[in-house]
């Protein structure tokens, strides 16, 4: 119980700590004065998890067309604001792609930067949707450990990103993100509309090979900042590292799954395998010779006489016996 007691301690200390260091300009921002909101958001999406398939349960799938294309959309734009305000910002305030450290001053354009990333972290908490879209269209197998864990992660590690460090090297990762993110909801918008427009998009398979690069990208440019001791937190740097890993692997298993399994054969009922191992090579075909055929359908057998064979004899006989 004390060495409880003792944990608990240290870790609100710790707390209080960071939040000496934490950037002052965000902390009035909205969900940005405390975790505990966005604590909430993420254990309301959950919460939902949980819930959310029960009451489809017994109840018919939404349809959501026109909520998913407006959705979709909504989420191109989003993104390509994001994408260009932090593209233009960082270029404004001279920004470098491989190494930055955090500016925290009130210049014009780190606060835009700093705000274009909270909007980024605002986003994350907006794709909650995704999967309670999955869930009211009964789409139940949409909802993996990787769709899960990524959406829920992201949200609320993003807290901590925007609060300790809204600039510098974060800006490259959302930046980069918000790039993939017009393009997978561009796709998801298509798709959207129905069977019509689905069978031109031949590239979904491109967005998860595009998604693997971007962390094997995030992983060499956060492997060179520590290796130029760029002027960034380092604990971050490896934290990074370590989540990306978890990605990759997650998305590979993915794509594998997805795309490079062969599916299984569905394997022959074994009396129509018997059949047509002895029964028509061996037994059958021999008993009904040359004056029928023999066809396995759906693992039942069926004879049929051929026009030359026994019904033409037949036909030969009656018609001797009529002339006689």
């Amino acid at each position: 119980m004390e060495l409880t007691t003792h944990l608990i301690n240290d870790t609100i200390n710790l707390y209080k700590w960071a939040l000496t260091i934490a950037d002052k300009r965000v902390e009035k921002w909205p969900l940005m004065d405390n975790p505990l909101p966005t604590l909430a958001i993420s254990s309301s999406y959950l919460l939902f998890l949980w819930l959310g398939p029960k009451y489809m349960e017994n109840r018919e799938p939404f349809q959501l067309k026109k909520t998913l294309i407006f959705y979709n959309f909504s989420m191109v734009i989003f993104n390509f604001f994001i994408c260009k305000e932090l593209f233009l910002a960082a270029r404004a305030a001279g920004y470098s792609y491989i190494c930055q450290s955090v500016d925290y001053s009130d210049d014009p354009n780190e606060v835009r930067i700093a705000a274009a990333l909270w909007w980024y972290f605002v986003s994350k908490g907006v794709e909650y949707l995704d999967t309670v879209f999955f869930i009211l269209r009964k789409k139940f197998n949409q909802v993996s450990f990787l769709h899960v864990y990524h959406h829920c992660s992201m949200f609320t590690l993003w807290w901590i990103g925007i609060k300790w460090v809204a600039g510098g090297q974060s800006f490259f990762g959302a930046h980069m993100n918000a790039a993939i993110h017009v393009l997978m909801y561009l796709y998801y918008g298509l798709a959207s509309f129905g069977p019509k427009i689905q069978k031109y998009l031949w590239w979904k398979k491109y967005l998860t090979v595009i998604q693997m690069v971007q962390f094997h990208v995030t992983i060499g440019h956060t492997a060179l900042s520590l290796y130029m001791d760029c002027e960034f937190p380092h604990w971050m740097h490896y934290a990074l590292i370590c989540y990306a890993l978890t990605f990759i692997a997650l998305f590979a298993n993915f794509y594998y799954q997805t795309y490079r399994r062969t599916p299984r054969q569905p394997r022959e009922p074994k009396a129509a395998k018997a059949l047509s191992n002895n029964g028509v090579s061996n037994g059958l075909s021999k008993g009904l010779g040359n004056g029928a055929g023999v066809v396995v359908v759906g693992g039942k057998v069926e004879a049929k006489e051929r026009s030359s064979g026994v019904d033409n004899g037949r036909r030969k006989r009656k018609g001797r016996a009529k002339r006689d």
